[in-house]
């Protein structure tokens, strides 16, 4: 996939992991960058264009697809971390917001751009996921468990896009230097890190990209016995 001259759409592009996608397209030579957000007046880098997309609402979806009818590009980041749900406590609210934004917004997005990337050429669709994907949380049960659906569905998408010469892209980390996970102390890597590897990703035309050592480790566990 071919970055430089490319026109770009990322969702929740105002800050981190979204802004660091987007500066790194900007920097990879994308001739456009549509900063996708809740509200535009949050979008404070001028060589983005801002436009309003909140990934739950069907109208804005179908709007955003219209108005960026130019892209080759589309990175879904948007998301939330839905931690208020524990796993024997605490209301269904928040499991409910991470599964409606993570997975069913991403599926709304990937649906509405699909024709749009398949009239440009085909293109690229990137999905953020997570290490959590793969693992089982009890402390944050509905993110993983939104995280776990919004993979399954990016491996339906790259089957269902393929024919359309639409490369589909899942991008896993594990803990994330930004506001997402201000809750814990462990390990982060950098959003621009998570941003560099997934243009080095689209360049290569490779379908999945594992940004650190845990994330590594927890792919790899997949294939061991499950633990007692």
């Amino acid at each position: 996939m071919e970055i430089e001259g490319s026109v770009a759409l990322v969702t929740g592009a105002n800050r981190g992991i979204g802004r660091a996608f987007a500066r790194a397209l900007v920097e990879h030579g994308a001739s456009k960058v549509y900063a996708a957000v809740r509200d535009p007046a949050s979008v404070s880098d001028e060589d983005l264009i801002p436009l309003r997309l909140d990934v739950t609402r069907p109208e804005e979806v179908a709007a955003a697809a219209a108005a960026a009818g130019d892209v080759t590009i589309v990175i879904n980041n948007a998301g939330v971390g839905g931690f208020g749900t524990k796993l024997l406590t605490g209301s269904f609210d928040g499991a409910r917001q991470a599964m409606e934004i993570n997975c069913f917004g991403t599926w709304a997005v990937s649906r509405a751009f699909a024709p749009v990337l398949a009239r440009n050429g085909g293109g690229a669709l990137v999905n953020m996921l997570s290490a959590a994907s793969w693992t089982s949380r009890p402390d944050y049960p509905g993110y993983a468990a939104s995280k776990a659906a919004q993979w399954s569905l990016t491996g339906a998408l790259r089957q269902g896009l393929r024919e359309q010469g639409t490369l589909v892209v899942g991008v896993h980390a594990g803990f994330v230097e930004t506001d997402l996970s201000s809750f814990t102390d462990a390990p982060k890597i950098s959003a621009a890190d998570v941003a560099e590897q997934t243009m080095e990703a689209l360049a290569n035309d490779r379908v999945e990209v594992l940004t650190d050592e845990r994330t590594r480790q927890v792919k790899h566990a997949l294939s061991q016995p499950p633990e007692r």
